[in-house]
């Protein structure tokens, strides 16, 4: 993390995240990719009880907006 930043969790906010492929290539853009990393973000939702208000998923990078999670801390559920 670049210095002088703050790293604000347990506030109740949102927080905007973003993660990239391996070397940045466009895996997301094999078939059904994005279907299953729908999947698997639906099931670590429920797990970690977080909202998702919102997300975007591009076959090299996907960006997520979520809430805290109720029980962990936003690290562990990322």
């Amino acid at each position: 993390m670049p210095s002088g930043l703050v790293r604000i969790q347990k506030a109740g906010c949102f927080h905007f995240i973003t993660f990239s492929c391996y070397h940045r290539l466009p895996q997301l853009a094999r078939p059904g990719a994005y279907e299953l990393l729908e999947n698997v973000l639906e099931r670590v939702r429920k797990q970690y009880r977080f909202v998702i208000a919102g997300y975007v998923l591009m076959p090299e990078h996907v960006r997520l907006l979520v809430g805290e999670p109720k029980l962990f801390c936003l690290a562990t559920t990322v």
